[in-house]
């Protein structure tokens, strides 16, 4: 079984299960300290075996793949985590930006606080990604005057139908 797969089962399973908040606690404090070691070196690429880098950052590769997962979008591209076992080489570049757009969006404090930040972003580039992740979040609704077709298609118009 690939990897990915495990990761998804696992995923399911504690859901499932209900020992889910153990092993989220778990995960996300072994994120955290990846987190903090990537962005505390600066370190913008990550090469190596999939197994191998699971054990420098205190994972087994099942987790990795997990944390791989979350941190794909971030990447200038993105991994095809599907094909991946413990066996494969990856290399694997980091947006900096995307990575602290998409921890604002995913509402992780516990990572887009991490005080490594400071060094990486200036005051100025969060403010930025944090006003662009609000007009990406804002949604605008088109409204409907009284004489338009109506949405749900029955041909009449919206006052006489769904606008009663």
């Amino acid at each position: 079984m690939q990897l990915y797969q495990e990761w998804q089962n696992k995923m399911e399973d504690n859901q499932q299960s209900g020992a889910n908040r153990e092993f989220f606690q778990r995960y996300l404090a072994k994120e955290a300290e990846a987190y903090e070691e990537i962005l505390g070196s600066e370190q913008k690429q990550i090469v190596g075996v999939v197994k191998e880098l699971a054990e420098h950052y205190g994972m087994d590769p099942v987790t990795f793949i997990g944390f791989l997962d979350g941190i794909n979008t971030s990447l200038s591209q993105e991994l095809q985590l599907e094909d991946l076992n413990e066996d494969s080489s990856i290399d694997i570049a980091i947006d900096y930006g995307k990575l602290y757009y998409n921890m604002l969006k995913a509402k992780a404090d516990w990572l887009y606080t991490l005080p490594q930040w400071d060094t990486l972003l200036s005051d100025e580039e969060k403010k930025k990604i944090r006003m662009k992740l609000h007009e990406d979040s804002h949604v605008t609704v088109e409204k409907i005057g009284r004489n338009d077709p109506c949405p749900c298609g029955s041909g009449k118009k919206y006052k006489k139908c769904c606008g009663r």
